[in-house]
């Protein structure tokens, strides 16, 4: 068994756009979410996250509400739907072939996301990636609340999500990568062996020069 583990970030690391956000253009499209209502919030949660203020509660709640209503066959439909029609095309570049690399050597795969599970898993399958943490859904006979449970997976939720499953599954990485664009993500990136900026935005960029991490960019072959 390997004794390397390789974690990913999701939204503007392997993928070259946030599925949130598509995801909320995909349910005004569908006449799920009001535009307008959508617009306000998006705009209102990217400005906090950037700052690195995100109130991660509030966006989770706001991004499961649409979905309370729906009837499990046409959420299902919906996610096989946006899946198909939009993920494929903002898959980073040099995405897969890093990937590649880290199975080739024997590492195990993992996404970390704030992102609620519903929207992230058939994304982490279809990258073939098997290990997923993500912000946690609250389902009431597998259908979702509109309630979260647990430590969403943001910031330093990430670093204690990330060491829960370390100690229940008994794995102890000898080196770990994690790869990841934000700012937001400096707790983690400060905890494992070999941090790597991608595509950073300004702020991590700063940090990865000052500490000397890698930088490199997945929105052109790798």
């Amino acid at each position: 068994m390997t004794d390397n583990l390789a974690i990913f970030d999701l939204d503007d690391t392997l993928l070259a756009a946030d599925s949130g956000s598509l995801w909320g253009e995909f349910l005004v499209a569908q006449g799920v979410l009001e535009a307008e209502v959508f617009q306000r919030a998006n705009d209102q949660f990217e400005r906090q996250y950037r700052a690195g203020m995100l109130d991660v509660v509030a966006f989770l709640e706001f991004s499961l509400a649409p979905l309370v209503p729906l009837s499990p066959d046409r959420l299902q439909r919906l996610r096989a739907h946006f899946l198909e029609a939009h993920i494929p095309d903002v898959i980073a570049p040099g995405a897969p072939a890093l990937l590649n690399r880290h199975r080739q050597q024997g590492d195990l795969l993992m996404v970390i996301t704030a992102t609620h599970r519903l929207l992230t898993q058939p994304i982490v399958e279809h990258l073939g990636i098997d290990l997923l943490l993500a912000s946690e859904p609250v389902l009431l006979d597998g259908h979702p609340t509109g309630a979260i449970q647990g430590t969403p997976c943001y910031r330093e939720g990430k670093v204690e999500r990330l060491r829960e499953w370390l100690d229940e599954d008994g794995f102890k990485p000898r080196r770990t990568w994690f790869y990841s664009d934000s700012l937001n993500d400096l707790p983690l990136l400060e905890q494992v062996t070999d941090p790597v900026a991608v595509d950073p935005d300004p702020t991590l960029t700063r940090e990865a020069r000052r500490r000397g991490w890698p930088i490199i960019s997945l929105r052109h072959d790798y």
